[in-house]
C-alpha cells in the first residue's frame, strides 16, 4: 500500500507543479487579444485555477453555441409552421374548388340525364304515333 501513498503524492505534485506551469506559461503569453464574455447565466467563482476557469469557459461557450444552434432550429421551424399553415389555407381553398366543381358536374349530369330522358320519352311518342299514323294508313287501305 506504500505504492498507492506514493503514487497519490506524486499525482498531487504532478497537478500542483501542472497548474504552476499553466499559469506561467498563460502570464507569459499574456492574456488573448479578444476575449468573449461569458454567458450571462454563469460566473467565476473565487479561487479557481486558471486552468479550470479556462476549461470551464471552453465547455460553457460549446454548450452555449449549441443552445443558440437549438433556438435557431427553433425558429427555422416556426417559419416551417408558418409555411405550413399557409399552405393549408390554400388546401382548404382547393378543397372548397373541388366541391363546387363536383357540384357543378353533378348538376350538369342531373341536366343531361333528364334531356336524354326527355328524348327517350319523345322518340317513343314518336314511334307510337308512326305506328298509329301507319296502322290508320292500312285500316283505311283496306276498307
Amino acid at each position: 500500500m506504500g505504492s498507492i501513498e506514493t503514487l497519490r503524492k506524486n499525482t498531487e505534485t504532478d497537478q500542483v507543479r501542472f497548474d504552476v506551469e499553466i499559469e506561467n506559461t498563460t502570464h507569459s503569453v499574456g492574456s488573448p487579444a479578444i476575449t468573449l464574455p461569458l454567458p450571462h447565466y454563469v460566473e467565476h467563482q473565487d479561487g479557481v485555477p486558471p486552468v479550470g476557469a479556462l476549461s470551464a469557459e471552453a465547455v460553457v461557450r460549446d454548450y452555449e453555441a449549441a443552445a443558440q444552434e437549438i433556438e435557431s432550429m427553433g425558429a427555422e421551424l416556426v417559419d416551417a409552421a408558418k409555411k405550413c399553415e399557409a399552405m393549408t389555407a390554400e388546401v382548404h381553398t382547393a378543397i372548397a374548388y373541388m366541391r363546387d366543381t363536383a357540384a357543378a358536374y353533378r348538376e350538369d349530369a342531373k341536366k343531361i340525364f333528364k334531356r336524354i330522358e326527355d328524348c327517350a320519352l319523345f322518340t317513343q311518342n314518336v314511334r307510337r304515333t308512326c305506328e298509329e299514323v301507319k296502322r290508320k294508313m292500312v285500316e283505311g287501305n283496306t276498307t
